[in-house]
């Protein structure tokens, strides 16, 4: 199995060892954030630094000038990617022998919501999410759309692909700051009811769905009542039914996943044409069309008509990549992505099973989170595995 490896480009810039060192695993691609939200990373073999604190979401290269003049616009990363980071690190990934394709995140970022405030998800209690930008507002979506045509095509530094990352809703779940959001257990279904959004732009999309907005927040707010009184409601979709009533509750998902379903159209489409011939565009992303974050929720079928594949989510169990797997065609890829960093719940001593259990579900490809963050033994387990694989 074709094996790539997650990437930041500070692991590389200013360690010349690196490129080698990531090839002597026996990867054959690395997956390069061009545009990463904010995140403090160890690098447990850099020359210089052993912790790295990104303090917003940015583009890890110079934004170009398809900026100029626009509200919304990528922020340029600060002294953790000076520069053309990116570049940088790509061209030192291909004079190894590595295939580089791009790493893009999308609708994810907390410095937009806090200078924008307008772009955020707003909760059925008005509560704004600044980490979510609402991907149904016309100017937030084609901050989205341009963002990802140009991070993923970086002209002259040998990138080949990408794969974008949150290309969808995301939600109340994040990791954001000292996070203190787990005192209640909310469960899937109340993960749904806490990202419904009630921006102006969803309310006239609830509306174009039969609902009155004032009142789907109000049910909203009565349905989640149970939550907060500590009552987890049990099960995915049938709870949120169940919670909201059938009638509302598909009237919110028909809005939101027509939302969803349309930017990617909009964004692969955008990164298409910048890009030359062959370039391949993968999608993260979860089977069950419902669900936010950064693998966000699709309809199989619709994604694999419209990008050339999806990582997919896996280290809990290769169980998701089957209704990718129903509806692939022999030129799609389908990669399953594995955590190998031991202390973030990685298993890097099972890879070759898991990674067995992967192709038996449809798996083609692998994709290692994270080759930059895993201590030198997890990366020696990876390296056993895949020469087991090969």
């Amino acid at each position: 199995m074709r094996a790539a490896a997650f990437l930041y480009p500070w692991d590389v810039v200013g360690d010349p060892d690196a490129p080698a060192r990531l090839a002597a695993l026996g990867i054959r691609q690395v997956t390069l954030a061009a545009a990463y939200h904010s995140t403090r990373a160890l690098t447990p073999r850099h020359p210089r630094h052993r912790v790295v604190t990104a303090a917003h979401a940015a583009v890890l290269y110079p934004p170009g000038e398809r900026w100029r003049g626009r509200e919304l616009r990528p922020y340029a990363a600060g002294d953790w990617a000076p520069g053309d980071a990116y570049a940088q690190a790509a061209r030192a990934l291909t004079d190894a022998g590595l295939d580089v394709h791009s790493w893009v995140v999308l609708a994810h970022n907390s410095r937009l919501g806090d200078e924008h405030p307008d772009t955020s998800v707003v909760n059925a209690y008005g509560d704004r999410y600044p980490w979510a930008p609402c991907i149904a507002r016309p100017a937030t979506r084609a901050y989205l759309v341009d963002l990802a045509a140009e991070a993923a095509v970086r002209p002259g530094t040998g990138t080949g692909g990408t794969e974008l990352e949150s290309c969808g809703w995301y939600g109340l779940a994040h990791l954001h700051a000292h996070d203190k959001i787990s005192g209640v257990a909310l469960g899937e279904a109340g993960q749904y009811l806490m990202s419904l959004c009630f921006c102006a732009s969803c309310r006239a999309g609830y509306a174009e769905q039969g609902l009155d907005p004032d009142e789907s927040a109000a049910a909203v707010r009565r349905a989640l009542e149970p939550v907060w009184r500590g009552e987890e409601p049990a099960g995915g979709w049938d709870a949120v039914e169940q919670l909201l009533g059938a009638e509302k509750a598909a009237a919110t998902r028909a809005w939101r996943e027509k939302t969803a379903r349309t930017l990617q159209e909009a964004a692969v489409r955008a990164v298409r044409e910048a890009a030359p011939a062959g370039f391949q565009v993968l999608l993260h992303a979860d089977p069950v069309s419902y669900r936010c974050g950064a693998n966000a929720g699709v309809d199989p079928a619709h994604v694999l008509s419209v990008a050339d594949g999806v990582v997919v989510p896996c280290t809990g169990g290769a169980e998701p990549l089957a209704p990718f797997a129903a509806h692939r065609t022999p030129a799609t890829v389908l990669a399953a992505n594995l955590t190998v960093v031991s202390g973030m719940g990685g298993r890097p001593a099972a890879l070759a099973d898991d990674a067995a259990r992967a192709a038996a579900r449809g798996a083609d490809e692998l994709r290692l989170y994270h080759a930059g963050l895993a201590s030198d033994s997890d990366l020696a387990h990876v390296a056993k595995a895949l020469s087991r694989l090969e």
